[in-house]
């Protein structure tokens, strides 16, 4: 169904730049092989990319069979060729020669898993620092399997090593961790790339927030991958609207929760989750309560047990900026055994701050 357009507005669409059309073309012709070497051109992580990539707001949204009808289906067709070939070919590519100059990649998410392919492809000694036990970053902790399989990210880092790319786990970087950037330049690295990401939970300053049963979005769900997994029982109150709250409510819901609802600011039409993943918490049986924000959360005997919410009357103020305001005259009241807050993650990057310069930047 692809028109191939002249100046395809799905490329401009793609952070990295894919050659959609001509990677599709090949589909087309059965030829699989040249459609799996279009993408990798310029996409390390096809098998990754196209199972989690929100393609609805980059490329496919810009294509324009979408504006009389559904748009290509790219995610689906990148994540068929990147499976066909891990199972039919799977060949590495030609190691280039080392050119000795060591670079060093703090963080294994998607960032950093791009960046030690690249230049090691282009022959630089590449070492990746992670923190956590395994490389994958979120991919690996913050992404449920039923999302994004342990397989398919290990193959990615198996991949990965198999070019000569070293992972170094359990090991964290930055001003007073394991490691100091000073000391990774004095270690002979000519160049660091920063990418942790998004790993850590935004916070609400609520009473109660440190009872038993209250969680935070990114820490409940890479809590759900350990071997230690959350014991969730009774009803669960997700407060948030995005993917990450999307996440949180059907794991909870696969882990026993009897209920489970969802609040969020916006409106139904508003939420921020991409529509196919609302999709899929319906069918979780997922109630949604839209256009409440969290008021305080209900105890008794220090025990938690619900979380009041208040109708949310705007998001922004007059200049456009995020000041949601609430009319605190409509309540609504949900028991709840659980409380997961996923109001958004932030970057970890403050914590290099002081240790060397640090250039912010995008792949």
């Amino acid at each position: 169904r692809c028109l191939n357009c002249k100046k395809p507005k799905c490329v401009e669409g793609c952070p990295v730049n894919v050659r959609i059309p001509e990677f599709i073309a090949k589909v087309h012709e059965g030829d699989f092989k040249a459609a799996y070497e279009i993408i990798t051109s310029t996409n390390a992580l096809p098998a990754l990319s196209g199972r989690v990539c929100p393609q609805e707001s980059q490329c496919e949204s810009k294509c324009v069979r979408g504006n009389k009808g559904e748009s290509v289906a790219i995610g689906r067709l990148e994540r068929f060729v990147a499976d066909w070939y891990r199972e039919n070919v799977n060949a590495m590519p030609e190691k280039a020669v080392s050119n000795g100059i060591k670079v060093a990649v703090v963080g294994s998410g998607p960032a950093g898993l791009s960046c030690a392919w690249f230049l090691a492809l282009m022959g630089y000694p590449v070492t990746v620092f992670e923190a956590r036990p395994f490389p994958g970053g979120m991919l690996r902790y913050g992404i449920p399997a039923y999302r994004l399989p342990d397989d398919v990210v290990a193959t990615q880092v198996r991949r990965l090593e198999e070019i000569g790319v070293r992972f170094c786990c359990n090991t964290r970087v930055g001003k007073g961790a394991d490691v100091s950037l000073a000391e990774l330049k004095r270690r002979g690295y000519k160049a660091i790339m920063l990418a942790p990401g998004t790993s850590a939970s935004r916070r609400l300053e609520l009473e109660g927030s440190d009872l038993p049963g209250v969680h935070w979005g990114l820490d409940f769900l890479s809590a759900c991958r350990s071997d230690e997994k959350p014991v969730i029982s009774g009803d669960v109150v997700v407060v948030g609207g995005g993917d990450v709250a999307v996440d949180a409510a059907i794991t909870a819901r696969r882990l026993g929760a009897a209920r489970v609802h969802m609040a969020c600011l916006e409106s139904r039409e508003e939420m921020p989750a991409y529509p196919h993943n609302q999709k899929d918490a319906e069918d979780e049986g997922i109630e949604f309560h839209c256009g409440f924000g969290p008021a305080r959360l209900l105890q008794e005997d220090g025990r938690l047990v619900g979380l009041e919410l208040h109708a949310c009357t705007s998001l922004k103020d007059e200049e456009g900026r995020f000041a949601p305001r609430f009319d605190t005259s409509s309540t609504l009241r949900l028991a709840a055994s659980h409380v997961i807050f996923a109001i958004g993650q932030v970057s970890e990057l403050d914590g290099f701050a002081g240790d060397v310069n640090v250039e912010r930047g995008r792949i």
